[in-house]
């Protein structure tokens, strides 16, 4: 084991997809760090790259569009035949749409489904295909805590991040035999710019706040530890579960705390 302790990655080819922004930039970052050699993929190729520059160690980038599954294929494959092994695949991107369900359009429906199931199944599908082969592994997804709790605009939302955990679950299932493990992350209110509307809104941004344990939104950065943790040898025993990284939100029935206490 390195100096990098019971994260370390050295030696393991990791893919981060989303890695241009938010969560997985922070996470591309983090596994560097840790001595991967992380190939950061998104949609959006120039910033992308400029993590991967910034990132230093043995970065490269690429494009990926997650609801295209032969652009998943040729990313991901790609990857395995470069170097040889894929070790690890971390999917980000999601996409939300606050409405309530019945000012919901078709078309909107349809775009949240695309992104956030077609897209992780696709993922999943490709990663567990190249993994299953070489006989070892580690998908992590990101669900959240939206897969147990939900709010009037959040139907749709929930239901994918929902979705998403049992996709995780039922791929842990059948790839487990061959020495793969698929485990979600289930981030709590994070500043990203998924979430950059709220906190434009002050009084939205304060009362999801106050709705964690430590009255304050998470930061990418804080996500890197839960992410590398079930990527890593570390949850070398963990497999289809999700780990909740939410400041304490599920645990918190309410934010009234009673006289005297």
């Amino acid at each position: 084991m390195s100096s990098n302790g019971i994260f370390d990655l050295t030696g393991k080819v990791a893919a981060i997809i989303g890695g241009a922004s938010g969560i997985g930039e922070a996470v591309t970052l983090g596994a560097v760090a840790q001595g991967a050699t992380v190939v950061c993929l998104d949609l959006a190729a120039d910033k992308a790259a400029a993590v991967a520059a910034n990132a230093g160690g043995t970065t490269e980038s690429g494009v990926i569009d997650i609801t295209d599954a032969a652009s998943v294929d040729r990313a991901l494959e790609g990857i395995a035949a470069k170097h040889g092994r894929l070790d690890i695949v971390i999917c980000t991107p999601s996409i939300n749409v606050r409405k309530k369900i019945l000012d919901y359009t078709n078309e909107e429906l349809s775009r949240v489904l695309n992104v956030n199931i077609s897209g992780n199944f696709n993922v999943l599908r490709t990663a567990g295909r190249i993994m299953v082969a070489q006989k070892r592994g580690s998908i992590v997804l990101f669900s959240s805590i939206r897969s147990l709790v939900v709010e009037p605009g959040q139907a749709v939302y929930s239901a994918t991040k929902a979705g998403i955990l049992q996709l995780a679950r039922g791929a842990a299932c059948e790839f487990g035999p061959f020495g793969v493990r698929v485990n979600c992350v289930g981030p709590g209110v994070i500043e990203t710019p998924l979430t950059a509307p709220i906190k434009a809104n002050t009084g939205w941004f304060n009362a999801y706040a106050a709705k964690t344990t430590f009255n304050r939104w998470g930061k990418p950065e804080e996500m890197v530890g839960p992410t590398l943790f079930l990527a890593s040898d570390a949850a070398s025993y963990v497999n289809g579960t999700i780990i909740y990284a939410d400041g304490g939100w599920l645990a918190q029935d309410g934010r009234f705390t009673p006289p005297g206490m």
